[in-house]
């Protein structure tokens, strides 16, 4: 995701119900996405094990029984999670839709100060709608993946011209946001309003795979099955629904993370159908990782470094110092254009975008 949410890990799910972005250091590596795409909508969260109790007997799990996974699961997390200011009543709804936009395809760790500083200086969406998208693109630093920023601005926008500058509440108007996917849809409507729906990261997925599905890792695409599974495994009540949302999310952040699983410090270990099946290894399509290094990502990156710093519009010559392959350089730079992540001037200048 995650992913994403105001709230103390305390406070009542339908007026600040807790999450956690999905995802951590040592979550599944997501699938190579092309330079410059959208992430996939995870929250990736490399936050440090939290401790709990070791776990009782017990029976597996099967999606016919899901109270045996959300009373000890949730009664973990009231303990174990961890304070994000996402999950803080002040957050509101629009700290939660920002969170769950940094939060993807990047650690905790990275987005904390950088989404402090966003919400000290666009507390409301109004006040982001206000900016140049450049100025989005600009404070977005170096979480990576900038179109993200390109789409939250463009939200912002949407959400002051549609909805008075409130977030919506309804899914199906938050799915209407630019940007908005299934799963951030999800994110919001639950963590920030405490509705009832499944809310399927990284995280979440794999917290399922093992304890239900009994194999180590879910697929590398979400399946219509997993979707099935999670609906299955929703609490009736949107509360309920929203704390388990956030609940699994954390426990698969934790400590059913995708290498060193804590089992434990698990709450539902002695019921987990993967461990009790031996722990069988994975089976299907190799888990494929994401390189950095040498890509075309990395050329952007070292270009959108170049515009963020300065003052003003920067010559293509000093854009060409930051790279010495100049093909890939310029196949980087024309796809930042593409993306509206920069604008090109006459003479040979680039600037952030202005409109």
């Amino acid at each position: 995701m995650t992913a994403t949410s105001p709230h103390s890990p305390l406070t009542p799910p339908h007026t600040t119900p807790p999450h956690t972005a999905p995802a951590t250091a040592a979550a599944a590596p997501a699938p190579p996405a092309p330079a410059g795409a959208p992430p996939a909508e995870s929250v990736p969260d490399r936050g440090a094990p939290a401790s709990a109790p070791p776990a009782s007997g017990g029976a597996t799990v099967t999606a016919g029984d899901p109270a045996a996974l959300h009373t000890p699961v949730i009664a973990w997390f009231e303990t174990n999670a961890r304070d994000l200011p996402w999950r803080r009543p002040e957050a509101g709804a629009w700290g939660v839709m920002v969170s769950e936009f940094m939060l993807q395809q990047t650690p905790v760790s990275r987005v904390l100060p950088v989404y402090e500083q966003w919400l000290a200086r666009w507390p409301r969406p109004a006040d982001l709608a206000a900016e140049a998208p450049g100025e989005a693109v600009r404070a977005w630093g170096r979480l990576g993946y900038p179109r993200r920023a390109l789409r939250l601005h463009g939200a912002a926008q949407a959400i002051t011209e549609r909805y008075d500058g409130d977030v919506p509440r309804e899914h199906a108007q938050l799915l209407s946001l630019p940007g908005i996917g299934e799963y951030t849809a999800a994110a919001v409507a639950s963590f920030a309003y405490g509705q009832r729906h499944a809310v399927l990261d990284t995280n979440v997925r794999r917290v399922f795979a093992r304890a239900v599905t009994g194999v180590q890792y879910p697929p590398n695409a979400t399946t219509a099955a997993e979707r099935k599974l999670a609906r299955a495994l929703l609490p009736e009540d949107p509360g309920t629904a929203a704390r388990w949302a956030a609940s699994s999310m954390e426990l698969g952040a934790l400590v059913c993370t995708a290498k060193n699983e804590g089992c434990a410090r698990c709450p539902i270990a002695a019921r987990c159908a993967w461990r009790l099946a031996g722990k069988p290894a994975h089976e299907g399509p190799a888990r494929r990782g994401q390189t950095y290094a040498g890509t075309d990502r990395q050329v952007r990156g070292r270009l959108l470094a170049v515009l963020r710093d300065a003052p003003g519009p920067v010559a293509q010559a000093v854009l060409d110092t930051v790279w010495n392959e100049p093909v890939q350089r310029a196949r980087a730079l024309d796809g930042l254009v593409a993306d509206g992540l920069v604008e090109p001037l006459d003479n040979g200048l680039y600037r952030l975008p202005q409109g």
